[in-house]
This record gives structure tokens, sequence and C-alpha cells, in this order.
């Protein structure tokens, strides 16, 4: 089985790619203005909690905010439910925007790798030029329209989520826990989404009793952000006016 495992994994580069390049950021562009009608989005980024076994080694790292041992991992999606990211190698304890900040596509993106395309996200990331959220207290018209649109289309990721962790019951609070070490859950992980995204391609049914599965919660906090990015949000409110 660790073999399988393994292998499973190798294929990940292949099987989970993030959009960098135009051309493969023009379709995933397309789809988000389709079907929500928002503008030059690249993906949807969510954080979701995998219950594990309290582990020997840093037990108290590995406690949530819901007091239950996990691993947090990091999702991001297209339109079509596909995983573009996945980040599995962080403790339950750790926020969401530290995950999105010390993985490689956090720096790519804050060292300018797309010049035209946003990541959608909830609260608990800051608002960058490249990742938008939502006005905190909308004033206008426009600002609670602009609210809409971005919450209907950053939702794909938790759809996203609930698909996946329906499909692979053990990811799901409702499957139980996993009984193994930090370090082979999030073996387990990253080998269910290569599975996942492969599944979606081929148009693999779900179990008949995958409905209704969602992860846990991520963590909520404050929204920080940067000036510059302010202005960027608040341009495309104003190109959005109803």
């Amino acid at each position: 089985m660790p073999d399988v495992l393994k292998g499973i994994i190798t294929l990940s580069h292949d099987c989970i790619k993030f959009p960098y390049t135009a051309g493969e950021q023009a379709n995933k562009k397309a789809q988000f203005a389709a079907i929500y009608g928002f503008p030059n989005v690249i993906g949807a980024i969510d954080c979701t909690h995998v219950a594990i076994r309290a582990p020997n080694v840093n037990e108290n790292a590995f406690i949530n905010r819901k007091h239950f041992h996990s691993i947090n991992v990091q999702i991001i999606s297209d339109a079509d439910m596909l995983l573009t990211n996945v980040v599995a190698r962080w403790p339950g304890s750790t926020h969401d925007s530290f995950i999105l900040r010390h993985s490689s596509v956090g720096r790519r993106l804050e060292a300018g790798a797309v010049r035209d395309g946003w990541l959608l996200g909830d609260s608990g990331y800051p608002l960058k030029q490249w990742l938008l959220t939502h006005f905190l207290n909308p004033h206008s018209v426009e600002e609670r329209h602009y609210n809409m649109c971005h919450s209907r289309a950053r939702a794909i990721v938790e759809h996203t989520i609930g698909l996946f962790k329906g499909r692979w019951r053990c990811l799901d609070c409702t499957g139980g826990r996993l009984l193994y070490t930090p370090e082979k859950v999030c073996q387990i992980v990253l080998a269910c989404a290569v599975l996942h995204n492969v599944a979606q391609l081929q148009n693999v049914p779900l179990p008949p009793d995958a409905d209704g599965c969602v992860g846990p919660d991520p963590d909520s906090h404050p929204q920080a952000f940067e000036p510059n990015a302010a202005a960027v949000r608040q341009r495309l409110e104003v190109m959005r006016r109803l």
C-alpha cells in the first residue's frame, strides 16, 4: 500500500497544476466569467481541516479552533471543481493566511508571477492585488453587488471541498479521523487530491452516500489589506455598477 500511495503522489505535478501562464489562465477566467460574471478570476481559495488522531509529538499545534486535532489543508479550485493547488503539511492551529504566505503559489503570486488575474478568498485572507476579498462593511449598491458576485464565485471552492471530502469520506469529519501520523495523513490527502482530479476529468459519479459532506469551517480573522489592492478592488466595483 505505501508504494501505491507514493505512486499516486508522483502524479501530483501533472494532475494538480496552478495556471501561471496566460494560456492556462484564459480558460479559467472564461469559466468564472461565464458562470458568475466575475472577470479575471483564476481560482478560489479556502482551507479545510482533516481530522487526525492526537499525534505523539507537538500535539497542541494540531488542535484547531474547534478543539480537535487536524491538518489544515489549503485548496485552490477552478470553476469546474478541479483542484489547482493543494497544500497539506500544516497543523490544525495554523492560520489560513500563513499557509498561503508560505506556499509556492503565495510566494510566486506575491513576486508578480501573475500580472492580470485574481484569486478570490474570504476574510481570513488579506486583500492583495492578486487576491480579492469582499467588503466587510459595504456602503453602496455597487459594493453590495460586488459582494454578492464575489460570494457566488468564491463559493465554488466550498462546493469543491464538499465534493472532495464526499468522494473521499476518510477526509471528512463524518468519516471519523485518520489514525495515522500527521506525515502519513498529508500523503493521503495529496493522493486523494490527485484521484479527485482524475475522477472529475473522467466524470466519475459520486458514491450514493456522498451528498452533504462539507469540511469543518476554517478560522475567521479580521481582514487585512494593501492600499494598492483596495484601489484595484474599488476600480472593479465601479466597473460593475448596476
